[in-house]
């Protein structure tokens, strides 16, 4: 069980003097308390989707993203239910203790957005805000692009919402005679699980650490970021880190160890080999804005960001695609696990933006 793998780990309890706790009292490395989260398994869109929930209140759902679970929002839980909300965080499809179809295509957007209002049918609950983080950032944009009826606000972590190109994503994905880049390298069934899942914890350790504010330099002389050597693999020039930041713990390393040696990546890499038939399906929504109240959050480190030009382009893009964009917070020396790397901040903004609703 969940709980007790928690306990035996023997995160931080949060003590909470009359039951409220506010955005300034959540420390940078406060942790879910395994006593405080409840895990239960519901019922959404066919499929038996495994959740963690704190607190009681307006409903918040926490959509992860890739390689993460339910576990990369173990310190909003806790912020969130002593703010006075019900935080609901899923393993998403594919994921953790969630259901894995076997076929690619059920992977779709259209299929990740129908596991979330269907959550909140399961829940009982009329609407919610919608917060995620990387590919669970993109499935919160579409949750308040085709349903704002369900989902009342969204927050999104690293991704902003770009709206859909003019062409098939894959078809602009840079590839060269020696490297391709890593969406593209995704794209084979097999070649990245047999690389992830080779040593899942020096997986885990290199992904975490790679991808953080807290990486080392790269390399001068290797690919550029995001790119894929076409002899090596994904992590033939990204090694293994000796030491672990600040805000990683070698029992958030077990975690996700246990979580992903038993259920694999597959069903998280089947989210990319779905790219190009998201752009096919939503082409009725070419040129939609998204118009529920937002907020945006994302470090200067992330790749993400700096891929997309800058903060400052980002968020010039965002606010014309968002015209209730509410904030954008950049966070400084912040890599790409954002609510991992920055948990007091995150907590603080997220706990604002929901307050002023």
């Amino acid at each position: 069980m969940a709980d007790a793998s928690l306990t035996r780990r023997g995160f931080l309890k949060q003590v909470v003097a009359g039951g409220v706790v506010s955005a300034a009292m959540i420390s940078r490395d406060a942790a879910a308390d395994p006593a405080a989260v409840s895990h239960r398994t519901i019922t959404t869109n066919g499929i038996r989707m495994h959740i963690a929930e704190q607190g009681q209140g307006p409903l918040v759902l926490l959509c992860h993203g890739f390689p993460e679970s339910w576990y990369s929002w173990r310190h909003q839980l806790p912020a969130l239910a002593g703010a006075g909300f019900h935080a609901v965080a899923p393993d998403m499809r594919g994921y953790g203790q969630t259901d894995r179809p076997a076929e690619i295509d059920k992977y779709t957007l259209l299929h990740l957005v129908g596991d979330m209002t269907g959550m909140l049918d399961s829940l009982g609950e009329a609407s919610a805000v919608v917060v995620g983080h990387d590919w669970g950032a993109a499935v919160a944009w579409q949750c308040a692009l085709l349903r704002p009826d369900r989902f009342r606000a969204v927050a999104a972590l690293s991704v902003p919402y770009r709206g859909r190109g003019p062409v098939p994503p894959t078809s602009t994905m840079p590839k060269t005679e020696t490297a391709v880049f890593y969406m593209l390298y995704f794209q084979t069934p097999g070649a990245a699980e047999a690389e992830y899942e080779r040593d899942v914890r020096d997986t885990m350790r290199r992904v975490l650490v790679g991808a953080s504010g807290d990486a080392p330099p790269r390399d001068p002389a290797g690919p550029p970021p995001g790119m894929v050597p076409r002899s090596g693999g994904l992590f033939a020039q990204r090694p293994s880190p000796t030491t672990l930041p600040a805000w990683l713990t070698e029992a958030d390393i077990d975690y996700y160890t246990g979580e992903f040696s038993r259920a694999g990546f597959r069903g998280g890499l089947n989210w990319y080999r779905n790219i190009d038939r998201n752009w096919e399906l939503l082409a009725a929504h070419a040129g939609a804005r998204i118009n529920v109240p937002a907020l945006y959050i994302a470090g200067d480190r992330d790749l993400v960001v700096v891929g997309g030009g800058g903060p400052d382009r980002v968020i010039a893009n965002l606010k014309t695609l968002v015209p209730q964009l509410r904030s954008a917070i950049v966070l400084p020396g912040c890599g790409h696990w954002t609510q991992q790397e920055r948990p007091k901040e995150v907590n603080a903004a997220l706990i604002d933006f929901l307050k002023a609703l």
